[in-house]
């Protein structure tokens, strides 16, 4: 897998992170079956496109960007549909978190060396 890849898929999993937690809010509980069923759905979904781009990307530049970006999301999602209000201050600082992740995106990939055991005596 290439890097382009493994942040698109990323990125992917951050708009399912962001579905998840909307259809979290909206189960009330885990007692509405639908959003339930969203939840559970694209919360596995979710985890599993993290776990496949952190085989290419490191895991704490990953789940940084993905929570950061699900996050951004969710709150967004929550201000366009009016659950949330909006204000310039909140939007600054949702922009302020897309921006970091988006710097540890253009950050260059330093090659990790490998750990090795020690030997047995």
């Amino acid at each position: 897998m290439d890097a382009k890849f493994a942040w698109t898929i990323l990125l992917a999993s951050a708009v399912l992170e962001a579905v998840w937690a909307t259809a979290l809010g909206l189960s009330d509980g885990f007692s509405q079956a639908i959003p339930t069923a969203v939840f559970a759905v694209t919360a596995t979904l979710s985890m599993i496109g993290l776990g496949i781009a952190v085989k290419r990307i490191p895991l704490g530049t990953a789940y940084a960007v993905w929570v950061g970006n699900g996050a951004a999301l969710t709150v967004g999602w929550a201000m366009a549909t009016g659950v949330e209000p909006a204000s310039p201050l909140k939007l600054l600082f949702i922009a302020g978190i897309v921006g970091c992740a988006a710097g540890l995106k253009a950050l260059p990939t330093e090659k990790r060396d490998e750990v090795t055991e020690p030997a047995e005596p």
